[in-house]
């Protein structure tokens, strides 16, 4: 797949709340995901489909998502960006928060390697 349409892949799966469908469809086995800051108990960076999974099934099992709004892809060589607004839920403490960030990925060969993550914590 070209950057596109990884890009464009991630987007509408992304839109359908199917999260973790993307990331196993469009992951490379290597990736680097790197978040703005830690998440509770863990690092900041995670490597390899193992520790983003893991990463990801955290998240679930820790919010409740109201409502997502994907926006772009704007895409530029073998990178992309998009942004997410999100209405979530953070279970252990019943808080309700709404989430920005941008998302940039890298791929390589038809595959997400990095994404990186850009909110204000």
């Amino acid at each position: 797949m070209t950057t596109q349409e990884v890009a464009d892949r991630l987007v509408k799966l992304c839109s359908q709340g199917k999260f973790m469908e993307a990331g196993m469809e469009l992951y490379s086995p290597e990736i680097v995901s790197v978040e703005a800051g830690a998440p509770p108990g863990q690092s900041r960076e995670s490597k390899g489909i193992a520790a983003v999974k893991a990463k990801g099934e955290w998240w679930t099992a820790n919010h409740d998502v109201h409502s997502v709004k994907v926006e772009g892809p704007l895409v530029a060589g073998p990178q992309f960006a998009v942004t997410f607004k999100m209405e979530a839920t953070f279970k252990p403490e019943n808080r309700r928060f709404t989430m920005e960030e941008i998302a940039v990925y890298n791929v390589v060969d038809g595959k997400i390697v990095r994404e990186e993550f850009f909110y204000k914590m």
